[in-house]
């Protein structure tokens, strides 16, 4: 749920429910437009000003909110997801090829990891 995909379809569906399709308009607009326009605005202006103290700080400590959230996010889908040791062996898999291999897209960790476990499905506990 980290990505924008997955929390547009969310808050539509949940302004659908509440009040149709104005309230799915409502509900995207209000969850993506102070983003945007905190990121589209601002964004000419960052390559005079940027390197100002105030606003490096501002930005480092943005930055450092933002890998704290992912890592938060990691360690919830880890824990609910590495169940086992072949999901185990998996995940260190995946770590290790990303980590190596610098060009790596993840679109092929996903495949192969899916691969794998549709493979070992049948010898799960499941």
């Amino acid at each position: 749920m980290i990505t924008p995909g997955p929390v547009g379809i969310t808050v539509g569906f949940i302004g659908y429910l509440v009040a149709g399709f104005p309230g799915a308009v409502v509900t995207a607009l209000g969850t993506f437009l102070p983003c945007y326009l905190f990121t589209v605005i601002p964004a000419p202006y960052f390559s005079k000003y940027g390197k100002l103290p105030g606003i490096k700080a501002f930005v480092d400590s943005v930055t450092a909110a933002a890998i704290g959230t992912i890592t938060g996010a990691v360690v919830v889908l880890g824990t609910r997801s590495i169940v086992d040791v072949p999901t185990a062996v998996m995940a260190l898999a995946s770590l290790l090829a990303l980590w190596r291999i610098r060009k790596l897209q993840d679109i092929y960790v996903v495949l192969t990891a899916a691969v794998i476990g549709l493979a070992l499905y049948p010898f799960s506990r499941a």
